[in-house]
């Protein structure tokens, strides 16, 4: 189990304010606001960019100038040791994964390997069930309910605490195992907490992580968008899941099955939703590159569901949401984060509990320039994902001062990266963004290869890779 640390970063950010507390050890800090630029269909880029903050007053790294490697070591070497990224995590998941894990197991799974996102599927189905609850229907109606269900009300932690508060006639806050929430109108975080992770020298993640909070600014707010759509509950709140269970994210099918499904277990013991058990339909979203989603929503539509936890890809999200949205079927994602979906005409049905990629790709770019990085090159698989972080990163990286010597968008479905990999050979920069999925093992493998791996250059990933499945993939030759 990870040990987890908070500590005080400056922001080095366009659009946004980076937002942490400290403790133990670490430093003393300050936090850096810009001007803010608005956020909701698109990070601001070079536009009117605001003038970049002063460099954090914490531990400034030493420049790092890593020899490329001469020859590749053997798989399961610590090829990936020192690899750092970002995933979407609240600040007391730690505590909360054991309980999960054990659920998951007595259920008859393999314990998880990886807890990405399982606090946000979990969180989903909670705040689903509150606004069913407030709004007295499993109808479209309760959609109206959910912004309001996570802020601007009495803090409560769990579904039972906020039920009573709703039965005692207040407005629940919801501060999820995930995080805060606070929902902007359009049924997205204001707010998103991020785990800092680093890989060591089995190529799996270590034990320790930092976490970084950061905040929109608040010209990013919009107003509350209603359901736009009218729809008849029965009394049965249905929910349906619509997660990788194949894809290019299927790494992320455990966690987030096992949040869903452990949320609606404490649910019903505790008496359900409207007099009656939450009941459960499982899907599979695949990826892009097949129209399994859509087959999948298309039965969950079919069977009557209510709302639907998922998918994990933004792309995918952009196949099917208009229609599930049209149905007046509330559609929540744990793990979406593309710009794109910021302000989509949802008719008010869409929300997601992972920030979007402004405030993940800020994050990712200031820890390219806290260390000390004079240069970086970005590499993103070429989707809404992909080209949305590495647009915030590069916008974010300039502004800092680190000097983006090339931007790649690939072909997640390449039959190689040796092209790719030449790039950022011949670039020659002291750090590489990766934003990739589960291909993003491959392309390590050609780093590794081509001598510009994690030990001869400074990498960064993002949500997408950071997981110990990226180093058994790895070490798999996959």
């Amino acid at each position: 189990m990870q040990t987890s640390r908070v500590r005080r970063v400056g922001a080095l950010l366009v659009g946004l304010a980076l937002v942490t507390a400290a403790c133990g050890d670490d430093e003393e800090a300050t936090t850096a606001t810009t001007e803010a630029a608005e956020a909701t269909d698109a990070p601001a880029t070079t536009d009117a960019a605001p003038e970049a903050t002063d460099a954090p007053a914490t531990t400034a790294a030493p420049e790092t100038t890593a020899a490329p490697a001469t020859t590749a070591p053997a798989a399961g070497g610590g090829e990936l040791a020192g690899m750092k990224g970002t995933t979407p995590k609240g600040a007391d998941v730690s505590a909360w994964i054991p309980a999960v894990d054990e659920f998951w197991q007595a259920e008859g799974n393999d314990a998880l390997e990886d807890f990405n996102y399982a606090a946000e599927s979990y969180d989903a189905v909670v705040v689903i069930a509150l606004a069913v609850h407030k709004a007295g229907t499993d109808g479209s109606a309760h959609a109206g309910e959910i912004v309001g269900i996570t802020g601007e009300g009495e803090a409560c932690t769990s579904f039972v605490e906020c039920r009573d508060i709703i039965d005692a006639g207040g407005d629940p806050d919801y501060q999820g195992v995930s995080g805060p929430h606070d929902f902007n109108g359009n049924g997205e975080p204001l707010k998103g907490s991020y785990a800092v992770l680093t890989f060591g020298d089995d190529n799996r993640l270590t034990d320790e992580e930092v976490l970084v909070e950061a905040e929109a600014p608040a010209s990013a707010i919009v107003d509350l968008i209603l359901p736009q759509v009218e729809r008849e509950g029965d009394g049965v709140l249905t929910i349906g899941s619509i997660l990788p269970e194949t894809g290019s994210l299927a790494f992320l099918a455990a966690p987030m099955f096992a949040g869903v499904e452990f949320a609606i277990a404490e649910i019903n013991e505790a008496g359900g939703v409207l007099g009656n058990p939450i009941a459960y339909t499982q899907g599979d979203s695949g990826d892009t590159s097949t129209d399994t989603a859509t087959v999948t929503a298309t039965r969950l539509l079919g069977e009557g569901v209510d709302a639907m936890v998922g998918p994990a890809s933004s792309g995918v999200a952009l196949t099917i949401i208009d229609q599930v949205t049209a149905a007046g079927v509330t559609l929540f994602s744990p793990a979406n984060t593309s710009p794109a979906l910021s302000g989509y005409d949802d008719k008010g049905f869409y929300f997601r509990n992972a920030p979007a990629d402004g405030l993940q790709g800020a994050i990712v770019a200031n820890l390219v320039a806290e260390d000390g990085n004079a240069s970086a090159y970005i590499l993103n698989l070429d989707d809404a994902y992909g080209n949305g972080i590495a647009e915030v990163v590069a916008s974010v990286l300039e502004e800092s001062g680190v000097t983006v010597l090339g931007q790649k968008a690939y072909d997640p479905t390449a039959a190689s990266f040796d092209a790719e990999v030449a790039e950022i050979v011949a670039a020659d920069p002291d750090a590489v963004i990766l934003i990739s999925f589960d291909e993003g093992s491959r392309i390590l493998r050609t780093a590794v290869e081509q001598g510009v791996g994690p030990t001869a250059k400074n990498y960064y990933g993002t949500d997408g890779n950071m997981g110990n499945a990226l180093g058994e993939n790895f070490d798999a030759g996959e």
